[in-house]
């Protein structure tokens, strides 16, 4: 297998684009597992109820979780990999 930079200009110039993407997202993910600890902590009876096709509100919300961090992983490559092109790009034609 070939491990290298998707961008032959290296991948030191999307970095700043990346970190920011990334820790934005780790704040949305951060603010929505906090609602599931929250709701354990404040209310767990809570968690006993049935909310959709019989499962009860633990289980949909971990399932959501789970659910948002895919969701969360394919947009941070997909914007990543856009960023490298685009970056890519820009200093081939700088002559980088």
């Amino acid at each position: 297998m070939l491990h290298k930079p998707a961008s032959q200009a290296g991948p030191e110039h999307a970095v700043e684009f990346k970190t920011r993407l990334g820790v934005r997202m780790f704040i949305v993910y951060a603010i929505i597992y906090a609602g599931f600890v929250a709701i354990n902590v404040i209310r767990p009876a809570l968690m006993e109820r049935t909310v959709v096709f019989g499962l009860n509100l633990a289980v949909t919300y971990g399932f959501g979780l789970i659910i948002v961090a895919l969701v969360l992983a394919l947009v941070y490559n997909h914007s990543c990999g856009r960023e490298e092109g685009i970056q890519g790009r820009a200093a081939a034609e700088r002559g980088e």
